[in-house]
Parts: C-alpha cells; sequence; structure tokens
C-alpha cells in the first residue's frame, strides 16, 4: 500500500486554510500514485482548539469546510483529524474519505486529562465498535494518539488482524520524546503484527511546539521512513516496505531544544499578526541567548536590542551587549535609566521616611527593573514590535524575577529552560563562530541592581539549584529523597519553599516555550494559597 504521509503545519481555528493546505496534499499523493493521505490528529482545526470547541459558531465552521475535503477524495482517499457532533456529545474523531463519500469515521477512544491536554474537558470518548475500515483492499486500523499508548487497548487492538495500522498524533515536544514515541510505535507494530503509520504536526501554538517526527515502521518494528523534526514534511512510503529505508536522522538534544525555542518564537510572534520584536539587553548570557534565538526565528533586521544601563551596570555588560548586536547584526539603542530611577526614588522618600524605612533594599532594586519594563513596553506599543522577556526556568521556579519589570512581555523564550541549559545552549551555537560573546559565558550571572551583586548572593549555584528543581519539579521528589542524593536538606527546603511562594508570580508570566516534560503553567498546576509545607 503506498502512503503519503502529511507532516503539515495547522493553525488553530484557521479552518480555511488548514483545508487549502490539505487539499494540496491531496493533490500531490493523487500525482504520486498513493493510495491513502494520513494527516495529524485534529488537523482541520488546529490542535489544542480549547474552548473554541465550546463554541456552536466554531462548529459550524468546521462542518461548512468538510464538503470539500470529501469531494476532493474522488481521487485521493484520505483519513484526517476533525472534531465531531453526534447525540452523544462531541467527538475526537478521524474521519476516511474516499470516492468523494465518506467511508468511516472512527472515534478517540482514550481521552488524555494530564499535562497539556484537557480532552475530557470537551470530547466524550469513543466506544470503539469501528475500528478497522476496508481501503483499497486493505483492511486498516485507525487509532488517535493517546489510544496507542493504553496497553488494555492496544491488547484488544492486536486481535482485529489488520493489513496496517494508523495513528493521527497532535504529540508536543520535550526533550527525548521522538525516542519514545518510536519505542512506543515499535512495539506497537511488532503486537499487531502489522506495519504502523505515525503521523504528527509542525509548529508553534502558545507554549506547545509540535516537532513533527512522523514516521512508518514494518510489523517487525523496523523504521522505514522517518521525517524531520520542526520541519513540514510529506513522502510517499510503500507499507509493507520495499524500498531502502529513508530515515532521517534525529538531531543531538540540545539542537533540538534550540529548533523547538525558534520554531516556538517564530510561530508566536507570527502568527499573532507581528513581525518584529524588541529585547532588553543587559550584557548577561540570558538575554543574548534570547536574542540569539529571535535572530534565527525572525531573521536580524527585525530583532531591536535595547541597552538600559544604570549607575550599577558595569562596563563590561554594556561591551558585552554592544558586541552581541555587532555578532548578530541587529540595530541597537541605549537608553540609560537613572533619571526615571532617581525621579521615582524622589517621589517616594517622604512616604518611606514617614513609615521609618528609608533604608535601600530590595524595593529600590525593583524600581531599577521596573523603569526598564515601563521603557520596553513604550517602545513595543509604539513601534508594535513584541517585547520577548529573557528570564529562564530557573529563575522563574524561585522567584527571582520583577513582576512588572524584567517579567513584563508578550513572550517567555526561556521560560521552560534551565540556567545550566542556557549555558549549555550558548556552547552549541558557539560551536562555529562566536555568537554569544566568550567573556558573557565565564562570567558570574549578576543582575547588577546594587554595587557587585552576583546571583550566588541569593541562590545556590546554578549547577545545585537546577539539580534540586529538577528532581522537585520534572521526578515530583519530596524533600527528603532530594536531600538523600547529597544535597543539604536545609538548602533544599529553603529552595523547595521558594519554588512554591513563586507560584503567584508565575500566574502572572507572559506564555513561553514547553520543552521540558513538566512545563510551568500547563503541565504543572499548583494553587497560590495552600497550607501545605515540606
Amino acid at each position: 500500500m503506498k502512503i503519503w504521509l502529511a507532516q503539515i503545519t495547522p493553525r488553530v481555528g484557521e479552518m480555511e486554510t488548514n483545508a487549502a493546505v490539505m487539499l494540496e496534499s491531496m493533490r500531490q499523493a493523487d500525482a504520486a500514485g498513493c493510495d491513502l493521505v494520513v494527516f495529524p490528529e485534529l488537523c482541520l482545526t488546529g490542535y489544542p482548539p480549547e474552548d473554541l470547541l465550546k463554541r456552536p459558531v466554531f462548529l459550524d465552521a468546521v462542518e461548512a469546510v468538510l464538503p470539500r475535503l470529501v469531494e476532493a477524495s474522488a481521487s485521493a482517499c484520505a483519513v484526517f483529524g476533525v472534531p465531531r457532533r453526534d447525540e452523544d456529545g462531541l467527538k475526537n474523531s478521524a474521519m476516511l474519505v474516499q470516492d468523494g463519500r465518506v467511508i468511516g469515521i472512527y472515534d478517540k477512544q482514550r481521552l488524555p486529562n494530564y499535562g497539556v491536554f484537557d480532552e475530557r474537558r470537551y470530547f466524550t470518548p469513543g466506544d470503539g465498535r469501528q475500528q478497522v475500515f476496508d481501503v483499497r483492499g486493505y483492511r486498516v486500523g485507525v487509532g488517535i494518539c493517546e489510544d496507542l499508548w493504553h496497553d488494555e487497548l492496544a491488547g484488544a487492538q492486536a486481535g482485529l488482524a489488520c493489513d496496517i495500522w494508523l495513528n493521527l498524533n497532535a504529540s508536543p515536544f520535550h526533550v527525548g520524546k521522538q525516542g519514545e514515541r518510536e519505542e512506543l510505535v515499535r512495539r506497537r507494530a511488532r503486537q499487531f503484527a502489522a506495519p504502523l503509520v505515525y503521523v504528527n504536526p509542525v509548529g508553534g501554538q502558545d507554549e506547545i511546539v509540535f516537532d513533527g517526527g512522523s514516521h512508518a515502521v514494518s510489523a517487525e518494528g523496523d523504521i522505514l521512513v522517518r521525517g524531520p523534526l520542526f520541519e513540514p514534511w510529506q513522502q510517499a512510503v510503500e507499507v509493507p516496505g520495499v524500498q531502502p529505508p529513508d530515515i532521517r536522522p534525529l538531531p543531538e538534544p540540545i539542537e533540538q531544544i534550540r529548533q523547538a525555542l525558534v520554531t516556538g518564537v517564530r510561530d508566536y510572534v507570527l502568527r499573532n499578526g507581528c513581525t518584529q520584536v524588541v529585547i532588553g539587553l543587559s550584557g548577561g548570557i540570558d538575554s543574548a541567548l534570547t536574542a540569539a534565538i529571535a535572530v534565527q526565528a525572525l531573521g536580524a533586521e527585525n530583532v531591536l536590542g535595547v541597552l538600559l544601563p544604570s549607575r550599577y551596570s558595569s562596563d563590561h555588560s554594556i561591551g558585552d551587549a554592544e558586541a552581541l548586536a555587532e555578532n548578530l547584526g541587529i540595530e541597537t539603542i541605549t537608553l540609560p535609566i537613572d533619571r526615571g530611577v532617581v525621579a521615582i526614588e524622589q517621589t517616594l522618600a517622604d512616604t518611606f521616611s514617614a513609615w521609618g524605612v528609608s533604608e535601600p533594599d530590595v524595593t529600590e532594586e525593583n524600581v531599577q527593573a521596573r523603569i526598564r519594563g515601563v521603557l520596553l513596553m513604550a517602545i513595543s506599543n509604539k513601534s508594535g514590535r513584541m517585547l520577548l522577556t529573557t528570564g529562564n526556568k530557573s529563575e522563574m521556579a524561585v522567584g527571582y524575577a520583577t513582576l512588572y519589570g524584567d517579567m513584563a512581555g508578550g513572550f517567555a523564550v526561556l521560560k521552560d529552560v534551565y540556567k545550566t541549559e542556557v549555558f549549555a545552549l550558548a556552547r552549541w551555537l558557539n560551536r562555529e563562530r562566536e555568537v554569544i560573546p566568550e567573556h558573557t559565558i565565564i562570567k558570574p550571572p549578576s543582575a547588577e541592581l546594587r554595587p557587585d551583586q552576583k546571583d550566588s548572593d541569593s541562590l545556590p549555584d546554578y549547577e545545585v539549584l537546577d539539580a534540586i528543581l529538577k528532581a522537585h519539579i520534572e521526578e515530583r521528589l519530596g524533600v527528603e529523597k532530594i536531600a538523600g542524593r547529597g544535597y543539604d536538606p536545609a538548602e533544599v527546603r529553603r529552595v523547595v519553599r521558594m519554588l512554591h511562594m513563586a507560584e503567584y508570580k508565575r500566574r502572572q508570566a507572559p506564555p513561553g516555550v514547553k520543552i521540558t516534560r513538566r512545563a510551568f503553567g500547563r503541565d504543572r498546576r499548583y494553587p497560590i494559597t495552600h497550607g501545605f509545607l515540606e
């Protein structure tokens, strides 16, 4: 059977655009003499449509487009994902169309309700009455994404004696995800005793990035074809395979992170009607990496760097920011913040003196960060550029960030990237030529909001901090078990306490690219107010 794998880039809510892409894929598949085109899960609406699914007018728009896809199947049989209303409720369905008519519908049976998924909020599960379809004389089994991960369901499907299995997906990226998918698909193909085709979309949707990685495996579990990560891709494959395998190599994990960040920034900015961005450049590694990613996503001509020096900014920080801008080829402007800081300090002086709290503390540090936020947002408003924030996951975790200051902006590029990974990414970008100035990488991190300030004054070394945070956030380990790995129990308790106390800040942070298994926001949802302490 000759199958066309359509690893496309659906856009949420743009049914007309998505349908046009699908129709073109069907035309290409027909020209290539394919028996069947396989599209991703919910590709007609884009994934996830979230509460758009609760609007009847949205579902009306879906149904208005469907006849064109059905009609196009007169020359090319296709299976695609679509939300479908029936008497039992809304279904997450795969629709098979052939010869200008609908020949079958499969309803997703296992609805994920964890991490980034909320499908039970919208859909009613299928009953599995129709899972196998006759397509061009082949017995074709169909599943949708989560169905493939359930052993009990797979055991029942293994007895259906199909010639081939298809799995339509909307599987978001996290580091190592493609390896997990392929291991599962190979195991299921052997269990089903049939080749298995896995199709996944590409593109950024708010925090989520879909990385593609569509592939097909033989009944023996051997990979026949693997598409690229983070690129639209379409290709015909003979299943069972008679041609030599066509297997795109998987990039290094650090390169996958870079590609995910670039994809996430590009699609978030462009799909929200912007073409240009602005970034505050401090001379530090976070703003340097953010700017480098933005240039790769949007082009140097669309990135503006703003230097915002204060009385505490070192000469080398200003120099590092200027060297970065030269390396990247981006425009910069310089806006010193001292006059604004002095004006606010003078405005508050009498009030603070009357309260007996006139000694400088974190309040004055935050005023500096907030003046920078005001200036950057003013540039964003006046120029129409989206402001990209520069904070990383380690800082966001422990609240080492200023509300309405460095947290102000439209998109948080490094929100799910730990500080140690920021350093690793900087080194990776510099492997062929210096993109990020070497001095930016090797100098001790500092917010430069008071004399001789270092991050290590307030936080453990980032190697220790990140190890504790990963154990608690990603592995969900408690204080005792983390301390059992050799970390100071008091330090672990302090980090965990800071993590929980900063929840209110994270609720007010802009969205950012998800690259880990448990990103803040969709994946990790904690109450702001609670009394549980470890």
